[in-house]
């Protein structure tokens, strides 16, 4: 949980202070003068000078992966902004992620976003919070059930339109045999990428799952399944740290393949750059835990929904090539891309 802001403090009038200034400043104290610019103290109305609002964020992210972390930041930028008191919690494990969401339920928040990696799993929580009128949104993964699940908003990518897309650029790039690695067996998100791929992509597609909470068995299994098929041309990882973890498989097997990923990072900048990884998808996760969270508030302030309720709002896919890397390397030097 983020610690909240240092409590901002009046001064004591001067004593040569003129009478009517001080009936504003006294006015504005005790917070008990009518009309339309008084203070309010809903806890729910959030902003400076009422009472802060609670948002939980709750996703199935890996402890220590580079890209919650981008993320988190964009949600604790949002907070700071909107005066929200925001938790944020993940487990990769959808039993352990629903009983997170079930704990901020209790919490009695005034806001959940969560991630819809394995929607099933999300179903009865999201139906008792919505139970207990406390509004959902959906970041990052579940574009195809945020809506069924019955959560106001989705932020995130088309992870379909993503990966035809990748596809569609391997086929431009003249590979011939694509090897895409999940890393999280189960992940809609990762399945529908891979499947993306496959469908225009007119070489050879092959599927590796591996174990994303051990990078040395990643990138074991990449450099195996490089030695065992040496037509591979092309790997596509799924996040940043794994196309940095099939770099090494790639000098580990002797192989010649390149190195493509969704997803983008500090490291993974410098990669694209030094022509180690010819390209990365990038959607924005720094934007996707802003808008998730202010969202809520304007929810909460204003009534407001993004995409009116029906449509998703997309923050990708965009490409990052050697040709544009730079116009985003500083960016990401400060850890939000």
């Amino acid at each position: 949980m983020n610690p909240p802001p240092p409590p901002r403090t009046l001064r004591s009038p001067a004593h040569g202070l003129p009478p009517a200034a001080l009936l504003v400043v006294t006015c504005l104290l005790m917070s008990g003068c009518s009309g339309s610019g008084g203070a309010r103290s809903d806890a729910n109305d959030g902003g400076p000078g009422t009472g802060r609002m609670t948002i939980a964020l709750v996703s199935h992210g890996n402890r220590g992966d580079t890209f919650w972390d981008l993320v988190r930041r964009g949600a604790e930028a949002a907070a700071a902004k909107d005066n929200v008191e925001l938790t944020f919690t993940s487990d990769s494990d959808a039993a352990g992620q629903a009983e997170l969401v079930r704990d901020t339920i209790r919490d009695k928040v005034d806001g959940i976003a969560v991630t819809l990696a394995k929607p099933e799993a999300m179903k009865g929580p999201i139906a008792r919070a919505r139970a207990a009128g406390i509004p959902v949104v959906a970041v990052n993964s579940g574009i195809d059930v945020w809506k069924s699940e019955g959560v106001l908003e989705y932020f995130g990518q088309d992870e379909s339109v993503a990966g035809r897309a990748v596809g569609d650029k391997l086929d431009g790039l003249k590979a011939g045999h694509t090897l895409c690695v999940i890393h999280e067996r189960g992940n809609i998100a990762l399945e529908a990428r891979c499947a993306g791929v496959k469908k225009t992509f007119a070489g050879r597609t092959d599927m590796l799952y591996v174990d994303g909470s051990d990078m040395d068995a990643v990138t074991d299994s990449i450099a195996a399944q490089l030695r065992q098929d040496p037509s591979i041309d092309e790997v596509v990882t799924n996040g940043a740290q794994f196309a940095l973890a099939a770099v090494k498989s790639v000098h580990k097997a002797g192989s010649r393949a390149h190195i493509a990923t969704f997803d983008l990072s500090k490291d993974l900048v410098k990669a694209v750059r030094d022509g180690d990884v010819q390209f990365a998808v990038d959607q924005q996760p720094y934007l996707q835990g802003y808008l998730a969270v202010d969202s809520l508030w304007l929810y909460r302030t204003n009534g407001n929904t993004s995409g009116g309720g029906v449509a998703p709002v997309l923050t990708g896919p965009a490409f990052v090539t050697k040709a544009n890397v730079a116009a985003v390397a500083r960016y990401a030097a400060n850890g939000t891309r």
